[in-house]
Formats: structure tokens, sequence, C-alpha cells
């Protein structure tokens, strides 16, 4: 029987497993794997190996160029092609790809973010290969993915910490299955990224000059319909999305991504994809592919895709779910069990990720700080900017119950009967889930829900990871030398102390409300609203001494992350200050002065007529007042932008764009929406929301 389409093109241009086994020779296969899984040195001759069998597939494949892939500290990913031709003296050419090559790169250092490592003048850097994430073929070229480090050894990149964050857990976690005599020879995170964009025209995309700059709308006014009927959240997907919908699948399993779930989402022109879970580090990376294939095969179909956390007022945002994981050789250390009262090792690591939230919640809320997601979080669409744990009716039972040394029992799954006897009975599960918990168990993973849509996962899986990784260690240092029954005794303890001290993350109800935001401040849960109040955190001495003890960053790596984010809000924002002042005298004051002078002509051959015109005097009126609030707002926030781009220390920077420029830029948008919702829609010089989020 023949295969499908699928089977047969998935995987196709990726370099997979099974492709290594066919062409390379038996020992140096075995070798690799044993690099990949266990993180064994690379030998240069076994890198030779590789890097042919990697080249003869690719030149098969159309390739005709190599890049090391990378993911600097923008958080989206670079490349730079270098052909596999070698020039003869008989004036052809041969195709080669050394071992060195494969291994490493010297791209230039000096014109990515480094918050301070590097200098211009400083230009030498480093890629090396990352052999556990397979290379893959895109666009004719075969991508290596690979960390980046400067001349003296510094993290450049995203990718660094992460796989460092996931050796110290898996160091730690080891330590901990050695206690309970399960010796693991592999331990590793599962990542499963939940993407959310928007699709528009993309003739619309191309007339707001504010979406093609910032990714999202600077101006605005209130569609005279938004998400308010709940139609368009499931809903039947229409022919041109759907036909872009069913190429970015198609193109992403032959790169390997498994992507599985495609549905509309709440806002009109919503949407998500979401793959099978994957390890953590290959997850991130097939994420970015995501995003870049998204945005590139969008306009295969007359489409734009907005990747932004806040493309449009009024409507919900995009966010990106992290579900995480932790499994030891292929078994998921999060499942609870029949009886997870009863399985003491899900309850040691249930006990070590509470305690790892609320130790390092301000590190949690610091991973997700950006301008664009300070537009979702807490705003009755996302999580809150509060972190907290949502652990559902079973755990949250047993944990109330551990914590009073209280006797518990774990429930069977209901059966729900509907009540149609041809309909099957629905199995109920055992929590509900909590849209509104920035951290949620759903039954054998955790949900981290605050992450923006369009960021790079890295940021928080180190910290999430790395915060585990430290749970595990002292448990495990504080169950040394314990077995048998005083080990579980000993262990027992450990979970309900653990419980108890940290008891205070643990919310089950709504993280919209008011009370609980009173209720979180009682308990003394940071509440880090902006991305100006969560960066500093970062730098904490306890917060860097954390990161150096494991391996992560140390102290200058810390220090560099933390102003390359603080840098990176303030010149996203003074992009977005220098559009909307562009857009305001370029576009809708020009507008206005049309509209309006139409208007007034209108006024003077009514008059001319003796005609009274009542209602077109007080639009005049109206419109000249617009005009010059728009006027003085634009001038307003050209010099509050300024003020803010001289200041040279980066956190006064983000202080003062958070608390004069964004104000500076609401009192304008407020401005002109008042003035779009009067003028005439054929005067209006950019596509409406009306427009934008119904035609596609």
């Amino acid at each position: 029987m023949g295969k499908d389409k699928v089977t047969e093109e998935y995987g196709s241009l990726l370099f997979t497993d099974a492709v290594m086994q066919e062409r390379l020779p038996k020992p140096t296969y075995k070798e690799l794997k044993q690099v990949i899984e266990e993180g064994k040195k690379l030998d240069l001759s076994i890198a030779n190996e590789v890097a042919h069998a990697m080249k003869e597939w690719a030149l098969e494949k159309g390739a005709t160029h190599y890049a090391h892939w990378f993911q600097p500290l923008t958080g989206i990913t670079s490349e730079k092609h270098d052909s596999f031709i070698t020039p003869k003296d008989d004036g052809s050419v041969l195709m080669s790809f050394s071992g060195k090559e494969l291994i490493q790169g010297e791209p230039d250092a000096s014109s990515f973010p480094s918050g301070g490592l590097r200098a211009t003048f400083e230009a030498r850097g480093y890629t090396a290969w990352d052999p556990s994430s397979p290379a893959f073929i895109k666009d004719e070229v075969l991508c290596i993915p690979t960390a980046f480090i400067s001349y003296t050894g510094e993290a450049l990149d995203k990718k660094t910490p992460l796989l460092r964050s996931q050796v110290a857990l898996e160091g730690q976690a080891k330590r901990v299955l050695e206690l309970f005599g399960r010796p693991a020879k592999h331990v590793m995170t599962t990542v499963g990224p939940e993407q959310e964009y928007f699709l528009i025209k993309e003739e619309d995309f191309q007339k707001r000059p504010d979406l093609i700059m910032c990714g999202r709308t600077l101006f605005g006014c209130e569609p005279v319909k938004g998400q308010e009927l709940e139609e368009h959240y499931f809903g039947a997907i229409r022919p041109t999305v759907n036909a872009f919908m069913k190429e970015v699948d198609d193109e992403l399993w032959k790169l390997g991504v498994p992507a599985k779930t495609k549905h509309n989402e709440v806002a009109p022109g919503q949407h998500e994809l979401a793959p099978i879970f994957e390890q953590g580090s290959l997850a991130i990376d097939d994420n970015l592919l995501t995003m870049e294939k998204l945005k590139l095969l969008a306009t295969h179909h007359g489409l734009a895709c907005l990747e932004h956390e806040k493309p449009f007022d009024y409507v919900n945002g995009s966010g990106k779910h992290n579900n995480w994981s932790i499994c030891a050789d292929g078994k998921n250390l999060l499942e609870p069990g029949a009886q997870p009262n009863e399985n003491l090792q899900f309850l040691v690591f249930l006990a070590a990720l509470i305690a790892a939230v609320d130790t390092h919640a301000d590190l949690l809320r610091m991973s997700v700080a950006s301008a664009g997601n300070d537009h979702r979080l807490g705003a009755n669409e996302a999580p809150p900017a509060i972190v907290s744990v949502f652990l559902g009716d079973e755990l949250d039972e047993i944990v109330e119950a551990l914590i009073h040394d209280e006797a518990t029992e774990a429930h069977d799954r209901t059966r729900i009967d509907l009540g149609v006897p041809s309909l099957p009975t629905v199995l109920q599960d055992t929590t509900d889930r909590n849209r509104t918990s920035p951290f949620a168990f759903t039954g054998n993973k955790f949900e981290f829900r605050m992450c923006g849509s369009q960021q790079n996962l890295s940021d928080p899986n180190v910290v999430l990871n790395t915060a585990v990784a430290e749970q595990c260690d002292e448990f495990a240092t504080a169950m040394a030398g314990k077995v048998g029954d005083e080990f579980t005794s000993c262990a027992l303890a450990w979970v309900k102390q653990t419980l108890r001290d940290h008891h205070r993350i643990i919310f089950e109800g709504n993280g919209y409300s008011q009370e609980w935001e009173q209720e979180a401040e009682r308990r003394g849960l940071p509440n880090l609203k902006t991305t100006p109040d969560a960066l500093p955190t970062m730098v904490k001495p306890e917060n860097v001494a954390f990161f150096d003890k494991y391996g992560v960053l140390n102290e200058a790596e810390v220090h560099a992350r933390y102003v390359s984010k603080a840098e990176q809000y303030s010149k996203l924002l003074n992009i977005e200050a220098n559009t909307m002042v562009y857009m305001a005298r370029s576009l809708y004051l020009p507008a206005l002065f049309d509209y309006s002078g139409d208007i007034a002509t209108s006024v003077a051959t009514k008059a001319e007529l003796g005609i009274e015109a009542t209602a077109e005097k007080e639009l005049v009126k109206t419109l000249t007042n617009g005009i010059n609030a728009i006027y003085e707002a634009t001038a307003d926030l050209e010099s509050n932008n300024a003020d803010a781009r001289a200041i040279e220390d980066p956190q006064a920077q983000c202080d003062a764009y958070r608390d004069a420029v964004i104000p500076s830029m609401e009192h304008l948008r407020a401005s002109v929406d008042a003035m779009e919702k009067i003028c005439g829609a054929d005067y209006w010089p950019v596509p409406s929301y009306n427009s934008l989020l119904f035609w596609v």
C-alpha cells in the first residue's frame, strides 16, 4: 500500500534521525547519538563525516548554500548564506562542506544587540552547531541551528542560556530520580507553543504605515461590530484562510514541524496554530520557523499576517501559550496517575514546580515583558500581570489535605450522560480550565499563558527550567543519604512543608477580578504591571546569583540581557511615536483640512442662496477644534519623545517612555480617532477597523 502525501513528504526537508541512520556509518551514527542524547563532546573526524553526509543530502534536495541559523537578542532568527562551491584551478568548482564549517561559523557580532557586552569595533563572534536540533532546508539553503557567542565566550543569543538551563534541570532532576530508585539516562523538558495571529488583506496592510512600521494599529476608532457575538471562535474557516492554512501545514510538515491544530480564535480575523509537543529547545526552534512561514506564506494568498500582541484595540490581542512538562526516558513526570495522592514522585515534582513559580514569580513576569505584551496582560483578555498557579479541583484538594495533614483520596472521572441515546457518554476531566490563570495545570503539564505572540519562548523557559532545577537541587540535597522508609517519610514532609511555604501562589478563582488584585497584594505577590516595572528584577543580586549558580547566565550576561530588553522597549516606543507624528501630519491633518474645507465651502454656498446650514456649521466647528487638538497633541508627543530619546540611562529612559510618551501617544490617538468618527469615509486616508477586521 502506497504512502499518503503527508506521510511521504513529512520531514522531507529535515536531516532526521532516519536520514542519519541511512547515510552515516554505524560507528559515526552511534557516536553522534551520544553527542545529542548524552552531551558527549563531538570529535572533528565525526563532524567531517556528518558534514559530508549532510551536504550530499542537501545537494540532492536542491540546496546550493548553507547557513548557521541562530537567534540573537532581537528574539528573531538570523542567517548568513555561504555556497558550497570551492573553485578549482581548471575553472570548475567542487561542492564541499567540512566538519569545521558545520560546527563553527563566524558572523559579524558588532551589529546585533549585546547589551554592552561588545562595542561596535569588536566585531568577532562565533556560531556553534546545536546537534540536538536537526538541520533543515529552507529556500534552497541548508540551515544549521546554532548557538551564538562573543569573541570572549559570552552568550549573545537566546538559545545558549536555554540549552544551559536544560542541562541544569536534567542534572538536578536525575538526582531526584536516583533517590526514588529510578535512574534516568535522559531528562528533558517538552514544550508545545500555541501560536495566535491575525490575518488581514495585504492591500489594506500596505495602506497603513503603522502596521508596516510597528506591526499594530496606532490609530483607529471602535468598529461598529467587535467580537461581542462570539461567532468567530471555532467558526467555519473561510476559503482564503483555509487555503493559506493548508499551505502552512504542508510547508511545516516538510520541515518536520508537527503542526496539529488550527482554528479561528475569539477576535475577528484572529486564528491559532498549535503543534504537538517536542523537546524544549527544538519546539522553540520550530515555533520560530512557524512564525516565519506564517508571515511569508500569507503573501501568497493576498494576506498579511500580524503577530503583534495587540494589532487592534477593542478586540482581543494575541498570546502564545507555553505548555511545559518534564520527561525522563520518555515518561512524563507531571502525569499524576490514577492515584496522584499516593504518587510521591509526582508530588515532589509538583511541589518543586509550585515553589519554583512562587520563588521566581518576578523573573517569570520579567521574561514575558515587552512593549507589545503590556497591552494584553491584565486587560481582561489575557492573564493578569500577577503570577499565580491554578491546580484544578482534584490537585487543589490534595494540596490542601497535605498542608493540613488530612487524608484525601483520588476521584474517578465522572461520566456525563447527554440524555440522547445515540450520543456517547462524555468522560469529565478531574479539573476545569481557568483561562484567567497565568500558570495552570491542564492534566499532565502546566500552561504558562502570559507569553506574547511574537516573543521568542526561550526567555520564559530559561527561567522556568532553572527555577525547577533549583528546587530539585534543594530536595535532593535535603534527602541525601536517606533511604527506605526514612526517605519516604522525609520526602513527604518536604512536600508538605514546601506546599505550606508557597501556598500563597495557588489561586483557583477569577484572575480578572479586582478582589484578586487586592488579595494578591495581601499575600505579598508581585504585581509588575509594565515592562519598566518588571525589568529591574532581572538584575537583583539574588537573581543574578541564581542564574550564575546553575551555569545558565553569568553576571555580565544577565546585565546585558537587562540592558538589551530595556533598549528594545524604548526603541520600539520611539518608532511608534515617530510613526504617529508622521501619520498625523502627513495623512490625518491633510485629510481633515480637505474635508472641513469642503464642508465650509458648502456652508458658504448655501449662505449665498439664503439657506441656513446649521448641521454643516456645527460640523465645521467640531472639525476645526479637532484639527487644533491633533496639531497640539502631535507637537506634545514629538517633544516628549525627544526628551525621552535623549536620556542615556536605560531604566530611566524606559520610565520616561512609560510615564510621558505613552500618555502623549494615547492623547494623540484619542484626538485622531474622534475625528475618524465624523470624517467622510472617502476622505479618510487609511483603511478603518470596519474594513480591516471583517474582509478576510
